[in-house]
Formats: C-alpha cells, sequence, structure tokens
C-alpha cells in the first residue's frame, strides 16, 4: 500500500490565554483494494520552537528597522546631488548599497580663494572623492563615517586640498582612529579612493588615487584614458614604508568626461556565464553612452548592471561619479 503523509501546524489557545501549537501529521493507511482503511495522526506540541521563531522574527524586525534608521543618517552625511549639480551641472552620482547601509560614500566641497565656502556661486576649486571602504552593510558603513569626518577635518578643517596631502593625510588619521599601530590590534580595515581637486576656471585637475583610478573620455575619442591610482589603500602598512601617493595633473576641455568608481560595477557577477561584469566591460559600455546627456548616461548605467545582474544577489556596493566639463 502506498502512503502520502500530510502536513499542517494549528495554534490554540490554552484556558490560561497561552498559545499551544501543534504540528499534526496525517497518514492515510491504504488497503489492497485502494481504499483509505484509517487514518494514522500524528500530533507534536512545537510552542516552544515557535516561540522561539517568534523571538528571532522580533529581533530580524528590530535589528533590520534600526539599520533603516541608520541608513538615513548615514544619507544625511552624503552631499546632496543638487549641491553637486550647483556647481557641476554636468555630472551624476550612481549610488547602490549592497545592503540597507553602504561602505561606499562620496564626499564633495568647494573651495573659493584657498577657503572653504559652500554659498559663494563664485566658486574657484572643488575637492571631490569616490571612496570605498573595507566591507559593505553596517561595517563599511562604519567606516565610511569615520572616512567622511576624516575628510572633513582635513579639507575644511586643515584646508588641506592637494590630494597627495589629503590622502596621506587620510592614510595617518584612519591609521590613528582604528589604532593600526598597537601591537594588539588585529583590524587593517581602511579604504580605497580617488580624490579630485577640480579648478574650474583653468580647467584642470590634480587628481591622486588609493587603487583606484580615474577614467577619461576626451571630447570626440574613441577611448578611455586610465589615470592608475597608486597601488596601496588608505590604511595600509606599506605606507609605512616611505611609500606615498602620487597628485596626477590633467588638463581637460569643453566636451571631455570624467569617472570615479567603486569597485562594485566591475565586480558585478551576472550576466549568461554567471562571471564580474569586468573593467573592461566598464569601459566600453561607458564608450558606448558618450552621445547620451549626462542624466541619460547614469540611466544607462543602472540599466546594464540591473540588466547584467538579473535575479542574482548584488555582489557589492556601488559607486559611479560622472563629470563633464
Amino acid at each position: 500500500s502506498e502512503k502520502k503523509s500530510n502536513k499542517y501546524e494549528t495554534i490554540n489557545l490554552k484556558k490560561d490565554g497561552g498559545e499551544l501549537w501543534m504540528s499534526s501529521t496525517l497518514t492515510p493507511v491504504i488497503g489492497k483494494d485502494g481504499e483509505v482503511k484509517k487514518v494514522v495522526i500524528i500530533d507534536t506540541d512545537i510552542t516552544e520552537r515557535k516561540k522561539q521563531e517568534q523571538v528571532i522574527q522580533q529581533k530580524n524586525r528590530d535589528i533590520t528597522d534600526s539599520i533603516t534608521y541608520a541608513k538615513k543618517i548615514q544619507e544625511a552625511l552624503l552631499p546632496l546631488e543638487t549641491n553637486i549639480k550647483a556647481k557641476l551641472p554636468e555630472s551624476f552620482v550612481l549610488y547602490k548599497p549592497k545592503d540597507i547601509v553602504s561602505g561606499d560614500f562620496y564626499w564633495f566641497a568647494e573651495i573659493q580663494n584657498g577657503t572653504v565656502n559652500r554659498e559663494s556661486k563664485d566658486h574657484s576649486t572643488l575637492v571631490l572623492a569616490a571612496c570605498d571602504c573595507t566591507g559593505h552593510g553596517v561595517p563599511g558603513a562604519f567606516m565610511s563615517m569615520i572616512g567622511n569626518d576624516l575628510l572633513n577635518q582635513i579639507v575644511l578643517g586643515q584646508n588641506i586640498t592637494n590630494p597627495t596631502k589629503a590622502l596621506d593625510a587620510l592614510h595617518q588619521g584612519i591609521r590613528y582612529v582604528l589604532r593600526h599601530d598597537e601591537g594588539e590590534m588585529e583590524t587593517r580595515d581602511g579604504m580605497d579612493l580617488a580624490l579630485c581637486h577640480i579648478d574650474i576656471k583653468n580647467k584642470q585637475i590634480e587628481y591622486a588615487g588609493a587603487h583606484r583610478p580615474l577614467l577619461l573620455i576626451k571630447n570626440g575619442d574613441q577611448e578611455v584614458t586610465i589615470i592608475k591610482g597608486d597601488k596601496i589603500g588608505i590604511g595600509d602598512d606599506a605606507m609605512h614604508k616611505g611609500r606615498s601617493f602620487t597628485t596626477h595633473i590633467i588638463e581637460v576641455n569643453k566636451g571631455d568626461t570624467m569617472y570615479l568608481f567603486s569597485d562594485g560595477f566591475p565586480d558585478q557577477i551576472g550576466g549568461p556565464k554567471n562571471k564580474k561584469y569586468k573593467s573592461s566591460r566598464f569601459r566600453e559600455m561607458l564608450l558606448s553612452i558618450q552621445s547620451l546627456s549626462i542624466d541619460e548616461q547614469k540611466t544607462a548605467l543602472d540599466n546594464e548592471i540591473n540588466e547584467w545582474r538579473g535575479e542574482k544577489e548584488q555582489t557589492d556596493d556601488i559607486l559611479v561619479i560622472g563629470v563633464k566639463f
């Protein structure tokens, strides 16, 4: 005879008002004639298991609610894209956290006559950075807040705008805050980033990078110029061996476009073969959208990475900044 069991759960109220959860398994016993002769019912008290599940579910809701609120705080620390556009009208920021909060962040400030000025319309230079902190989610978000605070101190507080000096100071700040130089501390968290000091009037960019490049597409060109950052990260021990970051001077003309980005876009897993998007494909994509407006470029990049990812999980935080001069 064949047996096909059915299982279901029920909740009942006890006399004292408490909950009683039961799991019931019904198994029919079939005779030789194919008819059901009897049904075997096995009831199991699963109240304690259900209580534990409810506790876990509530904790998950509380944690998610807490992280969602933390997202509001993190987003409040980021520059408003409208403020960036006020100074760089043809620009976009594509910002896609992997989780609710992000380890990627971007930073922006206006410098007027050697001092920070967020109000003056007659600005002379700008500082723009795309940063990729160790990890993503909550750990990455903590790192991003540390990085954001240190950049505020370095650029806004100490008025350091030279990219080499700014990255050197950021490196020292990260090592101090995270106590890298104390032997008992095992953490080696840090960040990669590209930082630019942009002189709009003189059409010049000073750039330095920690593992992150700057991509430049000259107006009318059919190739991407890659200005590579140094192969050292903010917080790396290698910096204590006499190394420093390099500032690159880049001349730009009207119609040229630069891109700063974290590794989230090229590292996204997807496509027909379930592989990384890759940096080479990313550069090809940038070339293919040069005829679009800067806002259309943002939409095209967003659509491209979503299509590449498909139903798969987002691999990492994604940040892409584009600026057309």
